[in-house]
């Protein structure tokens, strides 16, 4: 499975959204599930998926699916 599928799997799983909601338009609180909660819930289910752990400033920075993408790229070396 690519870095890419694992990634959207995650969104899937958590936020309870087809994968053809995953786009651009998939920020913080744009669904129900993606609350502070569901936001943390994220960001665990990343670092456990790819074996990293983000910063602080990062969580705070995930504030879309495509952000997510950005930091995890430039950060913390997965590829997509």
């Amino acid at each position: 499975m690519s870095n890419r599928e694992l990634y959207d799997q995650v969104f899937v799983k958590n936020l309870c959204v087809e994968k053809e909601a995953l786009n651009d338009k998939l920020v913080y609180q744009s669904v129900t599930a993606w609350d502070s909660i569901g936001h943390m819930q994220i960001i665990a289910a990343l670092e456990e998926q790819f074996g990293i752990t983000m910063e602080t400033d990062d969580i705070i920075d995930f504030s879309s699916y495509t952000k997510g993408m950005e930091i995890l790229s430039t950060k913390y070396a997965v590829t997509f």
